[in-house]
């Protein structure tokens, strides 16, 4: 793509198309610091549009987009450079026919500052009552933070490369954000996550981000240092939080909902993490530190739920456009050498609690050096407390793996995984019904209870004195995201998204 010159005096919006050597057309538009875009201004060639659908589109310079519903269409880029923000209140609808997309590039920046009573919006198009996952792209953000293979093309198809080794990077600001209904499938396994962190550094505040029905992982970080807090996933299709290539930040206080009738064919877990694709042992290691998650899987929305797929359907949400359907499998999946790390958590009604999964690189090895902590973690009405291998959910030990990768199993002995869990400090296998929950009639559309009473053994339960490098993290003394009567999801949260008036 051939560079424009800045164009640093003019107070209106100017459009310059030119062709790479590969001859993609795109759309290039510099801007001054002007005062903002309202909603009734031409953004692109129609009324409250941004994007033209066809090509791709880049914000260069700075611009404020005013309070407002807008239509967004294709690819559109936030370049090196440049500086998005998006105000209070804003409504920005994914266009399905064109896949649209918001890219946040290395050295631009979005600041999506909502608050509690008007959050911002990114959702689908489509007409209320016929939403579905994977009605439009999704949301990546880009920055220069390490990655443990140095440089890497974003996942999911966009131009768009990132890592370095600035750690301290900053990207801008999302708060009070929700992404409703993204990750359309452009190709097998290039779908884009609800949120995709690339690299992104610690400069960058990431809080209150609700990601629901996305049509692949809701969250996903590959590399970078980015610290994150109030994280809700919701009946997302994939992995609810999934940690790649070195990623090393903090995040606290998050909720997971699954919906039982949705799970990807390459089985959904709460946790996925890996240190890279091979399990290599690539620097940095993958060593997030999660606290105060709250886990609900499939068994504890739903009392007659059966891990097959004559159940596992898709229910009203099946979007027909590609993605597969398969079953459910742990709240925590740690393998391909990743060191993950969480406290302070509760996960309930999973078909398994753990999986130290050790077909690739060298997870268990880490494990047994005391590289991973997993402590005071509490797993309710799980089926099998632990399993050692990827799509294998038995609670036995596995010795090794065959010529075709079939797990070799000694059914003499639990799992790795189940032994492991079961000598870290504080974890505790128990029920629902002895966690003492409430909260759900707060939240229209939640059927589930998620809060602890003042009664719950949730209460007082927590440590963090196996945490290391501390910092962001707060002292708190509960299990879970959540003290007795917590308020951190009122007023922005939305549960029935689908039957929402936008």
């Amino acid at each position: 793509m051939l560079a424009l010159a800045t164009i640093a005096t003019i107070s209106t919006p100017v459009l310059t198309t030119s062709c790479s050597d590969d001859d993609t057309v795109t759309t290039e538009r510099n801007w001054s610091t002007d005062g903002g875009l309202n909603a009734a201004d031409n953004l692109l060639f129609n009324d409250s549009v941004i994007g033209n659908g066809d090509n791709e589109f880049v914000f260069n310079g700075t611009q404020t987009l005013k309070k407002g519903t807008y239509l967004l269409k294709g690819w559109v880029y936030i370049a090196d450079g440049a500086t998005l923000t998006i105000e209070p209140g804003t409504i920005i609808k994914g266009d399905k026919q064109t896949m649209a997309s918001l890219i946040v590039e290395r050295g631009g920046k979005l600041i999506a500052k909502g608050t509690a009573s008007e959050p911002i919006v990114f959702t689908s198009e489509q007409a209320k009552g016929s939403r579905k996952p994977g009605d439009w792209g999704g949301i990546i953000i880009c920055g220069k933070a390490s990655h443990n293979a140095g440089e890497a093309q974003i996942e999911g198809g966009p131009r768009t490369k990132h890592g370095g080794s600035v750690d301290t990077d900053n990207s801008g600001v999302l708060s009070y954000v929700r992404i409703e209904f993204a990750g359309y499938p452009f190709a097998t396994d290039q779908e884009i996550n609800g949120l995709t962190l690339g690299s992104v550094g610690s400069g960058t505040q990431i809080d209150h981000v609700q990601v629901s029905y996305s049509n692949d992982d809701s969250f996903e970080w590959f590399g970078g240092t980015v610290n994150a807090k109030y994280l809700v996933a919701y009946n997302g299709w994939d992995d609810d939080f999934d940690t790649d290539n070195g990623y090393s930040g903090t995040v606290q206080y998050g909720l997971v909902v699954r919906n039982s009738k949705i799970a990807d064919k390459s089985q959904s877990n709460g946790f996925e993490s890996d240190n890279d694709a091979s399990g290599s042992t690539a620097t940095p290691v993958t060593s997030a530190t999660f606290s105060n998650i709250t886990f609900i899987g499939p068994k504890a929305v739903d009392a007659n739920f059966v891990n097959s797929s004559s159940y596992i359907t898709g229910g009203d949400y099946y979007p027909n456009n590609g993605s597969g359907l398969g079953r459910f499998q742990a709240a925590m999946q740690i393998r391909r050498g990743s060191c993950l790390n969480c406290v302070n958590s509760v996960a309930m009604g999973y078909p398994i609690g753990l999986m130290l999964d050790g077909e690739k690189g060298n997870t268990q090895a880490q494990a047994k050096a005391g590289k991973i902590t997993l402590q005071n973690i509490w797993f309710a009405d799980v089926e099998a407390v632990g399993s050692d291998a990827n799509k294998y959910y038995g609670d036995y030990l596995v010795t090794g793996y065959d010529s075709i990768k079939n797990p070799i199993i000694d059914s003499t002995q639990t799992s790795f995984s189940s032994t492991f869990f079961r000598a870290q400090a504080g974890n505790q296998v128990t029920t629902i019904s002895a966690l003492n929950l409430t909260g759900s009639s707060r939240y229209p559309g939640l059927t589930t209870n998620f809060m602890p009473q003042s009664s719950s053994p949730m209460i007082g339960a927590a440590s963090f004195t196996a945490v290391s490098g501390r910092g962001f993290d707060e002292d708190v003394n509960y299990i879970g995201a959540f003290s007795a009567n917590d308020t951190w999801m009122d007023g922005w949260t939305n549960f029935d998204p689908n039957n929402t008036d936008y």
